[in-house]
C-alpha cells in the first residue's frame, strides 16, 4: 500500500523544472500513505513519485520500480494473483513484489493485459518514449485523481497532493478504466471466471461460503501479520472467524481491533466475538472530547464533508491510529451490505428496484465507504483490505435471485449470508441485529448530545461555504467549513454526496 504521483507531458520529450518541483511537493504531501520509503524518478516526459508502506517483499519492492526497456512503475494496492502470473509470463522478474506483475503484463500483452490483474490497484507505468499507462481497479477500491493543466497530466492518490492552483481542475480517475494519451480512457473488463446461477438456496449458501473463505485467504498475502477491524457485527465477525481458521499460525493469534465509547454495543459484541475465536483483541475506548478534538483531522483525512461518512470515520480514524501501532494490514467487512441487502431502507423497494439499487451501491462505494476506509487507515500508514469486494464474490452475489437476498429468519437482513456460516459463531452473534457503525460505536449519540459544541451561529441556514452546495443541516455546515479549511480550491464535482444528512 502506498501513495503515488505522476506528472506527464504527452506532447513533449522532457519535463520542466516546475514539473519536477511540483512532483516533489506532491510526494511530500502523501508521506502518511507510505512512511517506510520515498522515491522520485524521471523517465522521458514523466516524473513518477512513490511513498511506500512495505508489506510484500520488504527488502526489494521499492518504487518507482524499473522494468525492461527503461520503463518505470508506481503502484498502490495489492495484486493477489501475482504468484500465478509469475508462472505464466516470460518476464525477468527481479523482485518478489506483487506490483512487478503489473509491468510484466503490460509489456507482454499491452493495455488489455491489465484485465488479468486480480486485486485492488491504482498505478502509472511510463517509458522513455513518452508512452504512459494509468489504470484503476474495477470497483475503485484504491483512489486515483487526475488533472490536465497547462499541457501536463497530473495524477495522485489523494486530493491534498495537488497544488492549490491545480485543484479546481482535479477530477476522479474512473474505476475500471485505463488511460494513455493515444487512446484516451479505455474501459477494462476484468477476466472474472463468472458464477453459476444457484439452483437452490442450499447451493447459494455453499457458494457464498466457499467464495468468501477464498476471498479472505487471498487477502492474507503478506510478509507480516494481518489483523482485522472487528465491530462485533456480522460482516467483520465472519471475516475474523475465517482468519482464525486460516491465518498463518507462525504469526500467532489473529489480532483484532475495535473502537467505541465505553458503553457502546459494538465494543461489547466485538469482545465476545474475539473471546469465542481466541483472538488477540485490542479496544480503543474514546470520549466525546477525544472524538470532537480529532474532527478537523478526520474531515481533512477523508477529503469529504458527507455527514454519514464523517460520523463513521471518527471512530474508524481513532481505531486506525491504535491499530497502526501493532500491524500494517487489516481486513474489514466493507461491501457486505451492498452485496446482500444489509441496509434497513432497502426493505421498502420492490424486487426490480432492489436489484438496481444493489448494483448501483456496489459501483458507488468508491465515493463513500471505500473512500473513508482508505483514507482513515492510510492516514496512519495502515493498509485495509476488503474481502467482500473480491470480484468472484461480487459476481456470485449478482447471480443470486433477489428474493434470496431479502430478510429471512425473524425479518433479519442478510439472512442468506448468516445461513451460509451457521455454526461458525454463536447464534446470538451470528443473528445480531445490524447497527450502522456510527450507531453501534456510540458516535451517533455523541454527535446528537454534543453537537452544540460545533460552535455554529443560530442562523446557520443563512451561511454557506463558497463554491460548495448549500448545507442540509447545521452539522453538515460544520463539516463543510472544516473541509474548506483543509482543502481550499477543490471543485464540488469531485465529491460524492449521497446519504440524507
Amino acid at each position: 500500500m502506498c501513495g503515488i504521483v505522476a506528472i506527464h507531458r504527452p506532447n513533449s520529450v522532457v519535463l520542466t523544472k516546475e514539473d519536477l518541483d511540483r512532483g516533489r511537493r506532491m510526494v511530500e504531501r502523501l508521506g502518511h500513505r507510505g512512511p517506510d520509503a520515498e522515491g522520485l524518478h524521471t523517465v522521458g516526459p514523466t516524473v513518477l513519485g512513490h511513498t511506500r508502506l512495505s508489506i510484500v517483499d520488504l527488502a526489494d519492492g521499492h518504487q518507482p520500480m524499473v522494468a525492461p526497456g527503461d520503463h518505470w512503475l508506481v503502484a498502490n494496492g495489492e495484486i493477489y494473483n501475482h504468484a500465478a502470473l509469475r508462472g505464466e509470463l516470460d518476464y525477468p522478474f527481479r523482485t518478489r513484489s506483487d506490483s512487478e506483475a503489473i509491468a510484466a503484463l503490460i509489456l507482454a500483452e499491452g493495455i488489455r493485459g491489465i484485465e488479468r490483474l486480480w486485486g485492488m490497484y491504482a498505478f502509472v507505468f511510463a517509458g522513455p518514449d513518452g508512452h504512459l499507462v494509468a489504470a484503476r481497479d474495477e470497483l475503485g477500491i484504491k483512489p486515483l485523481y487526475w488533472a490536465n493543466v497547462d499541457g501536463a497530466v497530473q495524477f495522485a492518490s489523494e486530493l491534498r497532493a495537488f497544488d492549490r492552483a491545480v485543484r479546481p481542475a482535479v477530477v476522479e480517475f474512473p474505476p475500471g478504466h485505463a488511460w494513455t494519451a493515444a487512446t484516451g480512457l479505455v474501459r477494462l473488463r476484468p477476466r472474472v471466471a463468472g458464477a453459476p446461477v444457484p439452483s437452490d438456496r442450499e447451493q447459494a449458501r455453499r457458494l457464498v461460503r466457499e467464495r468468501l473463505i477464498t476471498a479472505v485467504r487471498r487477502r492474507l498475502m503478506a510478509d507480516l501479520p494481518v489483523g482485522v477491524f472487528l465491530s462485533g457485527g456480522l460482516d467483520s465477525s465472519l471475516v475474523a472467524a475465517i482468519m482464525a481458521r486460516y491465518a498463518d499460525p507462525a504469526h500467532g493469534p489473529v489480532r483484532s481491533f475495535a473502537a467505541g465509547t465505553a458503553d457502546s454495543s459494538d465494543l461489547a459484541a466485538a469482545r465476545r466475538v474475539a473471546e469465542h475465536l481466541g483472538l488477540d483483541h485490542t479496544e480503543r475506548v474514546y470520549t466525546a472530547e477525544e472524538a470532537l478534538a480529532v474532527l478537523p483531522k478526520v474531515v481533512a483525512s477523508i477529503e469529504s464533508y458527507e455527514p454519514s461518512l464523517v460520523r463513521s470515520a471518527i471512530p474508524n480514524y481513532l481505531l486506525a491510529e491504535t491499530t497502526a501501532r501493532s500491524v500494517k494490514v487489516v481486513l474489514t467487512g466493507e461491501g457486505a451490505d451492498e452485496l446482500f441487502a444489509g441496509y434497513d431502507h432497502l426493505r421498502a423497494l420492490d424486487h426490480d428496484q432492489l436489484q438496481a439499487e444493489l448494483e448501483r451501491s456496489v459501483r458507488g462505494l468508491h465515493n463513500l465507504n471505500l473512500q473513508r476506509c482508505d483514507r482513515v487507515t492510510m492516514a496512519f500508514g495502515l493498509e485495509a483490505r476488503v474481502p467482500f469486494l473480491d470480484l468472484d464474490l461480487v459476481a456470485l452475489a449478482e447471480q443470486i435471485p433477489i428474493e434470496w437476498r431479502l430478510p429471512g429468519r425473524l425479518g433479519q437482513e442478510k439472512a442468506l449470508l448468516r445461513e451460509a456460516f451457521a455454526g461458525w459463531l454463536p447464534d446470538d452473534l451470528l443473528w445480531r441485529v445490524k447497527e450502522q457503525f456510527g450507531d453501534g460505536s456510540g458516535m451517533a449519540d455523541l454527535i446528537r448530545t454534543h453537537g452544540h459544541q460545533l460552535d455554529l451561529p443560530a442562523d446557520w441556514r443563512e451561511h454557506r461555504v463558497a463554491d460548495l452546495e448549500p448545507p442540509r443541516t447545521r452539522e453538515e455546515l460544520a463539516y463543510q467549513q472544516l473541509f474548506a479549511a483543509s482543502l481550499d480550491g477543490i471543485s464540488e464535482s469531485v465529491l460524492g454526496r449521497f446519504a440524507t444528512a
